[in-house]
């Protein structure tokens, strides 16, 4: 099967130090990854590497065969994975504009009827949690239904390195952590990967695709 975590910060610079905990969590997501679910696929996609330098235009607003070349790869990557991981700072008690702004340029459609895990991190104490409540209604409305454990991770410059490793006294501690949230979601990845082949999920509920009147009564 196949897992894409995204990470959910451009922030490539310093100050503050240090730069982009986010690649950090994320790092350590794919260590437990490789070392537990090592038959399994899972693929960073990194913000920095599908910039368009574009005004926002969604993918499906292009004609065929004209949409930026970046946004069509990852346009497949989405439709092809099998469940995804989440990881995102906390802004103003609410998810990371750039996170919102990559998975925005796709159709809910390519993320439906999938699991999703929640991974969000901070500086401070929190560990990002209050933006994880958001989280649950994006991801829900992208249709990629989130888990319900979570990953949290305070103080994530002093838990992981620059290569997403834990002091050696915390490891165990943070891979029975992360073992939780991403088994619940390799069961449900299993369970409708599965199904879908069993039956076409948008057979019954159709992909908005044709025109905006699909979302009316009339």
């Amino acid at each position: 099967m196949k897992f894409l975590v995204f990470l959910g910060t451009v922030r490539d610079s310093t100050p503050p130090r240090p730069a982009r905990l986010g690649l950090r969590v994320a790092k350590a997501i794919m260590n437990w990854a490789k070392d537990h679910m090592a038959e399994h696929e899972f693929e960073l996609i990194d913000p920095l590497d599908y910039s368009t330098g574009e005004v926002f235009k969604p993918h499906f607003a292009y004609a065929q065969g004209k949409a930026p070349e970046a946004l069509s790869t990852l346009a497949e990557k989405i439709e092809a994975a099998d469940g995804y991981v989440m990881v995102s700072p906390e802004y103003n008690h609410s998810m990371s504009p750039a996170l919102a702004d990559l998975l925005n340029h796709f159709g809910s459609s390519l993320y439906s009827f999938k699991p999703s895990v929640i991974a969000t991190y901070s500086a401070g104490q929190w560990g990002g949690m209050r933006a994880a409540v958001a989280m649950r209604t994006f991801l829900s409305e992208l249709g990629c239904l989130p888990v319900s454990a979570m990953i949290h991770v305070p103080h994530a410059q002093d838990a992981f390195d620059e290569d997403g490793a834990a002091d050696s006294e915390q490891e165990d501690n943070w891979r029975t952590y992360f073992g939780r949230a991403l088994s619940q979601m390799l069961w449900w990845a299993e369970a409708t990967t599965n199904h879908r082949q069993e039956k076409d999920p948008f057979e019954t509920s159709k992909a908005f695709k044709a025109s905006p009147t699909q979302r009316n009564i009339n």
